[in-house]
């Protein structure tokens, strides 16, 4: 068993990317910050990591999170999964609802809460579905998972859109008793019958069936809509084009209480990749334009979307390595975000990393009303911290990582950024690049939790 009391010294970190300071950890929290860390009371026999040249920032919290456990174990489990994510810099995901059987009531939040706590790498959050078996035809258990001992809090039908504007208004009335939020996978499904790709040049180029850009901005305008009408939250998962992201920030400008993620795929790749028919591009909602993508990378740098989500999907390859027709939708994601967003937003000037832990960290956090995650790097605060090396540079190989999945679309390219350690609960569950031990509860945290 992992010690959980152990106490760490971090020297000569650059906090959210400034200046150089000290942080001590012990018993799970930041005892002290700054020039006075190092003789603190509490540092005697600390472990002491060298952290020159490294920045560290807040645990990463992904708000979209494809665990696949239970009943698709042949994809991911939550142990496996739940690795990545420790690897890739996250300290929380929430782990949606579209698994076998549907996430649905409380027996079944509860039991990936539980697996999520006994893999001990992060903080599992459960998603609820919307509707009883995804079928968009009668409201899940909402309060009784909301009450439950996985205390859900977000509810999806991600995969799936809830189409049925009746079911959607009832579905935001509803969570509002338990500050709940609704996150819509934005498709409406009668623009996209048979859909394989964007639609658009490259599509009308390969003869594919397209997928319009206004099938996800219309459900988007209505439902913003309708959480104006009942006044509750609306969350938008993976936001995918530029229409989208204008109609987003028309409905904030009106002080409509929406919030939106954009996965680390959507603010790089282009449907141009299609033109290879390599399935690894085939993902819901589609690769758009370059323009689109710019567009993404512009909402996210200004607030109008709020947060990255991975949407990580693994699939067995068998799913993948097939025709492009046949193939799944979905991208992994967990282990190679923090790069992504490095590449596309910190790189190109676009955000600073106190603005990375902003979109990856602190405003997820708060999306999925998770108290102890996304908090300053301060004394005092829970000890969910990484270290990053901005100057480290990878090159993406799939067979190497964590998850079973090895649909990585970023397979081959070279990528900037590593996360050197991971600290979860105070605990390092990574450590110099590599896994390290899960954390684990004592006796008494384990019985006041339960």
């Amino acid at each position: 068993m992992a010690d959980n009391n152990g106490t760490y010294l971090i020297r000569g970190a650059a906090i959210l990317g400034g200046d150089a300071e000290d942080l001590l950890i012990r018993d799970g929290v930041i005892a002290a910050r700054g020039a006075g860390a190092a003789t603190h009371a509490d540092a005697e026999g600390a472990t002491v990591i060298e952290a020159a040249g490294l920045v560290a920032l807040p645990g990463m919290v992904d708000v979209h999170t494809h665990l696949r456990e239970p009943g698709r174990e042949d994809a991911e489990t939550v142990e496996t999964g739940t690795r990545a994510a420790a690897l890739g810099g996250f300290t929380a995901v929430h782990a949606m609802a579209n698994s076998n059987p549907v996430a649905d009531t409380a027996g079944v939040v509860e039991q990936v809460h539980s697996l999520g706590r006994a893999a001990g790498w992060v903080d599992v959050r459960p998603v609820g579905a919307v509707t009883v078996g995804l079928a968009g035809e009668q409201l899940a258990e909402l309060g009784a998972m909301a009450d439950s001992r996985a205390r859900v809090r977000m509810f999806s039908d991600d995969g799936i859109c809830v189409h049925d504007p009746v079911l959607m208004r009832r579905a935001l009335e509803y969570v509002k008793a338990f500050d709940g939020v609704v996150a819509q996978h934005a498709q409406e499904p009668r623009l996209t019958a048979g859909a394989q790709m964007n639609e658009g040049a490259v599509s009308a180029v390969l003869g594919l069936t397209g997928w319009p850009a206004v099938a996800e901005e219309s459900i988007i305008a209505r439902d913003v809509l309708l959480a104006q009408h009942v006044d509750s939250r609306l969350h938008v998962c993976h936001v995918s084009t530029a229409g989208s992201v204008e109609i987003i920030r028309w409905a904030k400008e009106r002080g409509i209480n929406v919030t939106a993620e954009v996965t680390p795929h959507h603010l790089l790749l282009t449907d141009d990749l299609v033109r290879s028919y390599n399935p690894v591009y085939k993902v819901n909602p589609p690769l758009r334009t370059d323009a689109d993508v710019q567009a993404l990378r512009a909402g996210l740098a200004d607030g109008t979307i709020d947060v990255v989500g991975t949407d990580h999907a693994p699939h067995p390859s068998e799913h993948k390595e097939c025709e492009w027709a046949q193939a799944a939708m979905g991208m992994t994601g967990l282990e190679t975000a923090l790069s992504v967003v490095q590449h596309t937003m910190i790189e190109t000037g676009l955000m600073t990393w106190a603005d990375f832990a902003r979109v990856t960290s602190t405003a997820a956090a708060q999306i999925g009303r998770l108290g102890d995650q996304g908090r300053p790097l301060e004394a005092g605060e829970p000890a969910n911290v990484i270290l990053v090396d901005p100057a480290a540079r990878w090159t993406v190989d799939p067979a190497k990582m964590a998850t079973m999945g090895r649909n990585s679309p970023f397979a081959g390219l070279e990528l900037p950024g590593k996360v050197v350690a991971t600290f979860y609960k105070g605990h390092p569950t990574v450590l110099d690049g590599k896994l390290n031990t899960p954390y684990r509860e004592s006796a008494a945290a384990a019985a006041g939790a339960s």
